[in-house]
């Protein structure tokens, strides 16, 4: 009998609390610093009161990855439950999360090889859809090779794609990536972005906002080519109207089994400042 399998993610998923609750996922915080502030991602820095203070803040937050020292308690702690683990994180293109999960299994003194590794490529609830996925076939009794099966292939049809209302914030992050392309360009061009290969890269630029949420389900679809089903979240930093009007285009474009809404965590907020919208997508996997 093979043991079940307990599946850990960091806060950039910001999954939606009732599907961290239902599916026993184990989220690991990365960290917001500002100033002389440490706080952890979602849990001491909520999204609401973060993109509030954003907004007037003279100092700038920068962000940290989920250390190895709470990698390693998050699974020896689920090792010792009599579980073998999963972890699935953002981009290692983009934060060093992987590598300190790496880290915390080389730390391991037993149990290193019930453990498993994914670079998802990829943030926000483009990370969140693969994880769910998995989570609830680890609940429906898959075993560990099965389930990281899935949540590779999961991760491999998912994507994002998101309307930032500035370059500016991620141009100080040093997370622009491929989307420097972009900076100086008119003031009034609202660029699209994604996430390709991990990294992020300008997917087209566009005059207005609505025509940019037009555009962002077009792209979707084009990323998609029919195949289904379809799962769909929309997350956003502090721009509710806009993610519920990109959710009704993309509702009535691609179909989706099922969709989510929620904030884009504090760490990736930092990065893409306030006001930015993106869609989630991922086909092709039941």
């Amino acid at each position: 009998m093979s043991n079940k399998v307990a599946i850990v993610t960091d806060s950039t998923a910001y999954l939606p609390t009732e599907q961290i609750q239902q599916l026993n996922i184990t989220v690991t915080p990365l960290s917001v610093i500002w100033g002389e502030q440490v706080q952890r991602d979602g849990v001491d820095i909520l999204p609401n009161e973060f993109y509030e203070r954003l907004a007037h803040s003279k100092v700038m937050p920068t962000t940290s990855q989920v250390t190895p020292a709470v990698m390693h308690s998050a699974f020896q702690s689920l090792l010792e439950q009599g579980y073998d683990v999963l972890g699935i994180f953002i981009s290692s293109k983009i934060s060093g999360t992987v590598q300190s999960a790496i880290q915390a299994v080389d730390m391991l003194s037993t149990g290193a090889d019930k453990v498993a590794i994914v670079d998802s490529l990829a943030t926000t609830m483009a990370l969140g859809l693969p994880v769910i996925m998995t989570a609830r076939a680890a609940q429906a009794g898959a075993n560990l090779v099965e389930c990281q099966k899935l949540a590779e292939q999961a991760c491999k049809n998912s994507g994002i794609l998101f309307i930032v209302e500035t370059l500016e914030f991620l141009r100080r992050g040093g997370r622009i990536g491929g989307a420097q392309a972009l900076l100086g360009t008119l003031l009034n061009i609202k660029p699209i972005l994604e996430l390709r290969d991990g990294r992020i890269e300008p997917a087209d630029k566009v005059r207005t906002r609505r025509k940019a949420i037009q555009r962002a389900v077009e792209l979707a679809a084009e990323r998609i080519q029919g195949r289904t089903p379809v799962r769909l979240a929309v997350t956003h930093a502090n721009a509710e109207a806009d993610a519920a009007t990109l959710l009704k285009v993309a509702q009535a474009e691609l179909s989706p089994i099922e969709t989510f809404t929620s904030l884009l965590s504090p760490v990736i907020g930092t990065h893409a400042g306030p006001g930015t919208v993106a869609l989630n997508y991922m086909y092709g996997v039941d």
